[in-house]
């Protein structure tokens, strides 16, 4: 046993927002597994403590999925309550028309339904998870809860500092090759000066650092980087709150060797220092791979 992990077990009805809780804690940095056989529960709390390994949080889900297994869910629980470190067994539950609503919506077999309607399959399932009900730490009523609601409620319970903010890609690109997918927000810099037409910087791009002395010291670019720089305060943190953990920002110039990777590098950079989980990436410099922002481009 090389350290501890904080464990969640989460188990709780069909429908109660198991999925959408394991998806946030994952966003969270949390390594999860889902329907897990509660015999497992102590193989993969070693296997996430073990000497060498680079999990500190970790979540799985056991349910009525597990049906054969569950039998074996209490000593298995218990067993992982004896060990050091934190875990915790979170159920989530809803109320009975609030679970058949959400499966008329949804349309999905429920796993105990067989030849039952699913309020039938609802009460069976109710009573095979009793027994992990009443082993829960904490049990999460989730029927007032909207998506939205449920990923701010497991934020705040179970993030930490700084895991509120959102991963962030920055990418450079030319218009003239479309714009990439799944772009968020995309940024024209075709505006500014283009070194192209410099002589001895046609042939350069935006990571030697002469073509980014000669875009940067441009007053427009020292008042568009503030223009995007106050926007991004504005707009990042507000798509992070409505559960975007990932997103793309954009920028294009003309040829995508200049301008936009001059710019894409520094609002890159302004992002990192603002405490963002930054990549950054020039979509038409061959063989440039994605990178971490504070790798000093030179």
């Amino acid at each position: 046993m090389g350290r501890s992990t904080s464990l969640v077990v989460v188990s709780g009805l069909a429908g109660a927002g198991k999925s959408a809780a394991l998806n946030s804690l994952e966003d969270l940095g949390y390594y999860c597994v889902d329907n897990l056989p509660p015999a497992l529960m102590s193989k993969f709390a070693d296997l996430c403590e073990k000497t060498g390994s680079t999990v500190n949080r970790a979540a799985l889900v056991v349910d009525a999925r597990a049906y054969g297994f569950l039998g074996k869910f209490a000593q298995a629980y218990k067993n992982l309550e004896a060990r050091s470190g934190s875990v915790e067994l979170a159920f989530f539950d809803a109320d009975d028309s609030v679970l058949q609503q959400r499966y008329s919506e949804t349309r999905r077999p429920h796993p105990l339904a067989g030849d039952d309607d699913i309020l039938a399959a609802i009460h069976k399932e109710r009573k095979l998870l009793e027994p992990i009900r009443d082993l829960s730490t904490r049990v999460i009523d989730t029927s007032n809860f909207t998506p939205h609601d449920l990923r701010e409620f497991l934020f705040k319970l179970y993030g930490s500092t700084g895991d509120e903010l959102a991963t962030i890609r920055v990418v450079s690109f030319a218009f003239r090759s479309g714009l990439p997918k799944n772009a968020d927000l995309v940024f024209d810099v075709r505006f500014l000066p283009n070194p192209n037409y410099i002589a001895d910087l046609k042939l350069l791009s935006g990571i030697d650092r002469p073509v980014s002395q000669y875009v940067e010291s441009r007053p427009e670019t020292s008042e568009f980087l503030d223009h995007v720089e106050n926007l991004l305060r504005f707009v990042v943190p507000r798509l992070g709150a409505q559960g975007r953990a990932y997103m793309t920002l954009a920028f294009g110039c003309t040829g995508g060797h200049h301008r936009s990777v001059v710019i894409a590098s520094r609002v890159a950079r302004d992002l990192e220092a603002m405490g963002y989980s930054v990549t950054l990436s020039h979509r038409e410099l061959i063989g440039e791979t994605e990178e971490p922002a504070s790798v000093e481009e030179v």
